[in-house]
């Protein structure tokens, strides 16, 4: 039996075919890209029409690519990026565009629903602070700033959901996705009261949770695939969850960290933990629960230092030019708030600042100096994990940005203060999709895939690295402005 597994990211959509293993089939692979539309309002959205498509596109290629084995694809499921916000009308088509994680709008009403609610009851209860990343702040945006649209709106939901009923004409969620929202009580596995409340939605205007695996598709849809019509089909999980399990980090003994477009540092436990402050809980399923931290940058730092500077333009020579710069030898110190903070400070409204700029500060030192800063973030994230991990836990680390350049996965290692080991598998999220298809098809669980090198820190760096982190804490005070009290 093969699976198919998407992977639905904020930049592009992939599906491929896994064996039992989890593997991917040689040829079985399609990828659509897109962008988002940003405006400097804080509006990061993408087309929902045009996910659509994007991902439909993705699987016409796999399936081509897979050719006659094809037939033998027993299951879908799928990763799909987490905390998005869409409005359908009552006729499910959509009043909104798909408001991303990253878009800062809602930076206001998170601050008032702090200041109205217990916001570390709601933080215990839901798993996720008030923040312009979850629904809560979304939803009281919309409700003040779009009344008409609040108004019309009968159903909410994320793009997984949307995706899910337009291919196959149900209207679902995941426990895994509805764990991403700040509108789900987690113990209680239901859409929560009081946030229900303080942002005037009712659960029957909020998708269903149920993760049974379901066969059919559309008419549509059925007619263009017919190798998938009569398959069962699962509700999106969390990319998150999904790259933790994609990169064999599926207990307390090891801990993922993963850069792409933003960042995160997670780990997945069946304790009943409560998340601690400045990190999130989040749900794989009703059995294991994701704790960690995701930070609002990673490589999209790294992206803009590409586009803005004079740099290298290959990996190679790129690398080279930040590996001449010593560890914090730039004079330099930076928040790296390109799309506001997220862990630990959940400050939707902060943005990115560089200090200590002097003639002798060339493009690779600022880049130097801004992926150095990123690190430093997680590193705050890591320390505050690091106690829910198992003693002498592995940390392994994915994502594009370590391959592309080797020079990260050591300034990483080095601020963090352990070893990373690097996974060999460079699209977990996907993987993780596969793995969860597999187990809720009755596949017995694979072994673990092998891991790649050992990045090791250094320890004159990573004394390097913590005084800078505390420059960074000076900065951060001096320039993110105090909460309201």
């Amino acid at each position: 039996m093969l699976v198919m597994a998407l992977d639905v990211g904020t930049s592009s959509a992939r599906a491929r075919c896994c064996d039992a293993a989890g593997n991917p089939v040689p040829g079985a692979e399609g990828q659509v890209a897109y962008e988002a539309a940003i405006t400097p309002a804080g509006a990061v959205e993408l087309d929902p029409a045009g996910l659509v498509d994007a991902v439909a596109g993705a699987i016409d290629a796999c399936l081509a690519g897979a050719g006659a084995r094809a037939r033998d694809i027993g299951g879908v499921g799928a990763s799909v990026f987490w905390h998005s916000l869409l409005a359908l009308d009552a006729d499910d088509r959509p009043l909104t565009r798909v408001i991303t994680w990253a878009d800062t709008r809602s930076a206001g009403a998170a601050r008032t629903l702090n200041e109205q609610l217990d916001a570390r009851a709601v933080h215990v209860r839901t798993g996720a602070p008030i923040h312009s990343t979850f629904w809560p702040a979304k939803l009281s945006w919309l409700r003040q700033e779009k009344p008409d649209v609040f108004r019309r709106a009968r159903t909410w939901c994320g793009f997984a959901e949307y995706l899910g009923m337009v291919l196959t004409g149900r209207l679902r969620s995941s426990l895994s996705m509805a764990s991403g929202t700040g509108l789900l009580d987690q113990d209680a596995q239901q859409w929560d009261r009081e946030m229900m409340a303080a942002t005037g939605v009712t659960a029957e205007r909020l998708p269903a949770i149920d993760e049974t695996a379901q066969p059919g598709l559309s008419a549509r849809f059925a007619a263009r695939w017919p190798a998938l019509a009569a398959v069962p089909w699962l509700p999106g999980w969390g990319d998150g969850a999904c790259s933790n399990l994609g990169s064999d980090c599926a207990g307390p003994d090891r801990v993922a960290l993963n850069v792409g477009t933003s960042a995160a540092i997670r780990l997945v436990t069946t304790a009943p933990v409560p998340p601690p402050p400045g990190l999130w809980r989040y749900r794989v399923d009703s059995r294991r629960r994701l704790v960690g931290g995701a930070t609002s940058e990673g490589g999209n730092v790294l992206a803009w230092c590409r586009r803005t500077l004079a740099l290298p333009a290959g990996d190679g020579d790129l690398d080279r030019a930040l590996s001449a710069v010593p560890a914090d030898g730039h004079g330099l110190t930076a928040l790296p708030f390109l799309a506001g903070e997220r862990s630990p400070g959940w400050r939707g409204d902060a943005r990115g600042a560089i200090a200590g700029l002097s003639l002798a500060s060339g493009p690779a030192e600022i880049a130097r100096a801004l992926l150095e800063s990123v690190a430093c973030r997680l590193a705050l994230v890591y320390d505050r994990l690091a106690p829910c991990a198992a003693p002498g836990h592995a940390v392994i680390a994915s994502g594009g940005a370590f391959r592309h350049l080797p020079s990260w996965a050591g300034i990483m290692a080095d601020a963090l203060g352990v070893p990373i080991i690097l996974a060999e598998e460079v699209e977990a999220s996907s993987r993780g999709a596969a793995l969860l298809a597999l187990e809720a098809l009755g596949a017995p669980a694979p072994p673990r895939a092998p891991m790649g090198p050992v990045v090791e820190p250094d320890a004159a760096r990573h004394q390097r690295y913590r005084a800078a982190g505390d420059r960074q804490g000076l900065l951060y005070e001096s320039v993110v402005p105090p909460r309201a009290s």
